[in-house]
């Protein structure tokens, strides 16, 4: 039977208007304004004047799976990403094994078909010395190429000129990048561990992965993909002086070099680290409130095209550690739509600048087939909010693996209602239907 979504505020593509989503098995099949859907027998579901947005699309996450499940996994972190409002993801290589072969990948598509509630796609991982595996990678059925330009886990960090070069120029499909530059980092460890030994406290983090240390990186991967016209998306920019990098100018689909921010960046500054401490260390580090409005400001402009989250969760006795042994990285992906609509309910961003952002940017920047938007023909992932249901954040409603969250004791203004991911309700604000299993992304291209 087909399923109408009824009596919702529907944004979508610059618009907001009072309608109705009908579904056909997987897909949408129409979109109303008003009540004006055909007449027929359906499984009716009454959203009460809700929004209705298209799912959120996360370009980067690390679910730790496989090597790493002690953490996390493919279901569990799924399960969150769904109850988040989030029905695709994209995960990075840096795993245990790392993602360097494409045997390697063919394995993690694998358990994303086996375990993953939520669509799925999985980045083909890059080192100093894989690059005709590297090129052998579909771009119909891969989101993109990773190269981490700074230290990773394990043998990923790419800093040989040539590999570069030949990845850059050869690549032919989106390569995303890590931008840090690797010696700055380890000039200002060595400087700081000198100075404060192994009492260093956290606000140091981002003086040590320092702004320098991120220009320098992702102004070689800018020049890199100039001069070989090549398909490059910065990930998880930091920094205000990196704006200079990146052009509001024309349609995104236009360009060749586009920028990712994640929402712990807008989110918190170098004065959180006195009550977050290494709840909120990352790489690469969150910096100042100059450079938080100034990412704030260039996503609001179109410098910045996606908002993602990286999530990146550890343990909790794992963070407890003093800061040379912390691990960097945080989870987010459950708290990052409501996270962004805070930013709404402060007058920062509008709800239509939130779906431009955190679903029909993704869509289009990968080239996402049939995703992103709410059109006929495209699949039904689509997420229900109420924007006044007001829910404080806390270990017993967070779904990480690891339990708990940067935002634990945090009151969020809305919450997620109900997620359909390709039709089928996953979340229905309460419950998971654990047996559901997601679709591996496909790409137009």
């Amino acid at each position: 039977m087909k399923t109408l979504l009824k009596n919702g505020r529907i944004i979508n593509e610059g618009q907001i208007f009072e309608g109705a989503v009908l579904i056909d098995g997987q897909l949408i099949e129409g979109v109303y304004q008003g009540d004006a859907y055909p007449e027929g027998v359906y499984n009716e579901i009454d959203l009460e004047g809700n929004i209705l947005i298209p799912g959120v699309i996360d370009d980067q996450v690390h679910f730790r799976e496989p090597g790493l499940t002690h953490k996390a996994d493919i279901f569990s972190e799924s399960a969150a990403a769904v109850a988040g409002g989030t029905t695709s993801f994209m995960d990075m290589p840096n795993n245990n094994p790392p993602i360097l072969t494409q045997e390697l990948l063919e394995s993690k598509y694998q358990l994303g078909a086996e375990k993953s509630i939520a669509n799925y796609s999985f980045y083909m991982g890059t080192s100093n010395d894989n690059l005709e595996e590297v090129l052998k990678t579909d771009p119909k059925s891969v989101c993109g190429i990773k190269i981490f330009m700074g230290s990773s886990t394990g043998n990923m960090l790419v800093d040989n000129p040539d590999t570069l070069a030949g990845i850059f120029s050869k690549a032919g499909m989106l390569i995303a990048t890590h931008c840090e530059d690797e010696q700055t980092i380890k000039e200002n460890s060595e400087k700081y561990l000198a100075e404060f030994g192994e009492d260093i406290s956290f606000d140091k983090h981002p003086e040590i992965r320092s702004a320098e240390a991120c220009y320098k990186s992702s102004s070689l991967a800018v020049s890199l993909a100039k001069k070989h016209n090549t398909r490059l998306h910065v990930l998880h920019l930091t920094t205000a002086k990196e704006m200079e990098h990146f052009t509001s100018d024309i349609p995104l689909e236009e360009k060749r070099i586009t920028a990712e921010v994640c929402v712990h960046h807008l989110s918190f500054n170098d004065n959180d680290y006195a009550s977050q401490g290494s709840h909120i260390k990352c790489n690469p580090a969150v910096k100042s409130a100059k450079d938080q409005q100034a990412l704030i400001a260039a996503l609001k402009e179109g410098k910045i095209d996606i908002v993602a989250t990286d999530h990146a969760p550890h343990t909790l006795e794992e963070k407890a550690n003093k800061y040379w042994k912390a691990p960097s990285g945080l989870p987010l992906v459950q708290h990052s739509l409501v996270q962004m609509l805070e930013f709404y309910h402060q007058g920062i961003f509008s709800l239509e600048e939130i779906v431009e952002k955190m679903a029909h940017n993704p869509a289009k920047c990968f080239q996402v087939a049939k995703r992103g938007f709410i059109r006929p023909g495209y699949f039904a992932d689509l997420v229900v909010v109420d924007l006044k249901q007001a829910w404080t954040a806390n270990k017993d409603n967070t779904l990480y693996k690891v339990g708990w969250s940067p935002f634990d004791g945090k009151t969020f203004q809305s919450k997620v209602k109900k997620t359909f991911v390709n039709g089928a309700l996953v979340y229905d604000g309460e419950k998971i239907n654990k047996e559901y299993r997601g679709m591996c992304l496909a790409f137009d291209r």
